[in-house]
């Protein structure tokens, strides 16, 4: 199911910051409900509020050199979305779109920047989200060259359950559910490959998947499978 209120990745916003901080950041902006489909960010718009996610989750695309859309990345409840322009003014570089109802809060920029001088761990929270969010962009690209589809799909996998997944019994539950098409983006793979990636996977006992949810069985195989070092 997915993040709510009372339970958000260790490594998103919400979940990174401290106590008194966090409860400062949900006090910024109004609030805000958004259905299935609806645009939350629009790419080169020139808007510069910031978007906190409190429930639901949004995917990330942007518009490539033939006009198609690229899926660049998925955010959940306790992500922040905007941040870029809210802080330095420049055209959205991405639009996100909710995936099913969510709620956010909206922060106008002046509020952010007020709140990032009175509350440093915020702005240190803030500061290293953007990094991890630029060696994810870095680690796609240099997936894509060097493995083959199945190690960059169990590579994908082990990242997105790393970042927002959460413990049940018996393995590791992912708050969003991704379409084979949108993993194939991710991953930079054919759908059919995918498609046979996951069934393998499947029938390795290493991954269920059922409506809305994604579940990793065998985590330290998946991290093999994805020539990956083993958790510290």
């Amino acid at each position: 199911m997915p993040y709510d209120s009372v339970e958000w990745p260790a490594r998103s916003l919400l979940g990174a910051v401290p106590s008194e901080a966090r409860r400062d950041l949900l006090d910024l902006g109004v609030p805000a409900r958004f259905e299935a489909g609806k645009v939350l960010i629009g790419e080169g718009a020139r808007d510069r509020h910031l978007l906190v996610l409190l429930s639901g989750f949004a995917k990330v695309t942007a518009r490539v050199e033939n006009g198609e859309e690229s899926l660049l990345a998925v955010r959940v409840g306790g992500d922040s979305v905007g941040e870029m322009a809210a802080l330095d003014g420049s055209p959205r570089s991405a639009t996100v779109t909710a995936c099913g109802p969510l709620s956010a809060r909206v922060v106008q920029p002046a509020a952010l920047h007020a709140l990032l001088a009175k509350r440093p761990e915020v702005h240190l929270a803030l500061t290293g989200i953007l990094a991890d969010r630029l060696r994810w962009a870095n680690r796609r690209r240099l997936d894509f060259k060097g493995y083959p589809a199945k190690v960059r799909l169990a590579r994908l996998l082990v990242e997105l359950a790393t970042l927002y997944g959460r413990p049940v019994d018996g393995g590791m539950v992912l708050g969003c559910r991704l379409t084979q098409p949108e993993l194939a983006a991710l991953t930079g793979a054919a759908e059919t490959t995918v498609h046979k990636g996951l069934r393998d996977l499947r029938r390795d006992g290493l991954l269920e998947t059922g409506y809305g949810s994604t579940v990793i069985r065998d985590l330290h195989r998946l991290r093999d499978i994805g020539d990956l070092p083993p958790e510290e």
